[in-house]
């Protein structure tokens, strides 16, 4: 074996230990919702915000919304931005999936026209904000898609609970969105345990 040959493989063997050491150290975020004034703390958006100099690359999965008894299901989906979000129609009858804007921007708004009962229907969703979900046919309906910049991210259940999983050490502006609720933001530190947090959304 040559000299550049036991270069590169070093090399290679290097990289792959800081690569494990880097996974190895990552924690969680933990924590809870406290919601005032709001009916329940239950699908309230929880992600970690932008990381100077980082960017993620869009999953090559794609994230599924369904329209089931004429309901967007589930109500809300945080996706990383440039994710492909797939929308199907499991109800019996044709829907119409809209949003008429982004975080307000009215120039991002989409129109997916009529989805056919067991049809599907794709859409890249690159730009970080929240799309409003709205049925033109059925306007009890309404779900939210919530683009957001880095995969450190969770819906909070019934009780206000959630967990990010495998976050790398560092501190991280910590944003909560809620329908309803007024935009939360906190600071986060992250080590190789486990970081707990209590956020407190309001109406």
């Amino acid at each position: 074996m040559n000299l550049i040959q036991r270069t590169i493989i070093c090399g290679a063997i290097l990289l792959s230990a800081l690569l494990l050491a880097s996974f190895a150290w990552a924690g969680d975020v933990k924590g809870k919702v406290t919601a005032q004034g709001l009916k329940s703390a239950e699908n309230i958006a929880v992600y970690v915000d932008a990381i100077p100099g980082k960017k993620f690359d869009a999953p090559a999965q794609h994230v599924p919304i369904d329209q089931r008894k004429m309901a967007f299901i589930p109500h809300v989906v945080i996706v990383l931005k440039g994710t492909t979000v797939d929308f199907l129609n499991s109800d019996p009858v044709a829907h119409n999936v809209y949003w008429p804007s982004i975080s307000g921007n009215k120039a991002k708004a989409h129109n997916m026209t009529i989805l056919s009962p067991n049809q599907k229907k794709s859409f890249e969703f690159d730009d970080v904000g929240v799309a409003e979900l709205l049925c033109n046919l059925h306007p009890e309906m309404i779900g939210y898609v919530v683009v957001v910049p880095t995969p450190y991210y969770a819906v909070t259940d019934k009780d206000g609970s959630f967990t990010i999983k495998d976050v790398p050490p560092g501190t991280y502006t910590l944003k909560a969105w809620s329908e309803v609720g007024k935009p939360t933001t906190q600071t986060v530190t992250v080590d190789s345990g486990t970081a707990t947090v209590e956020i407190t959304v309001k109406k």
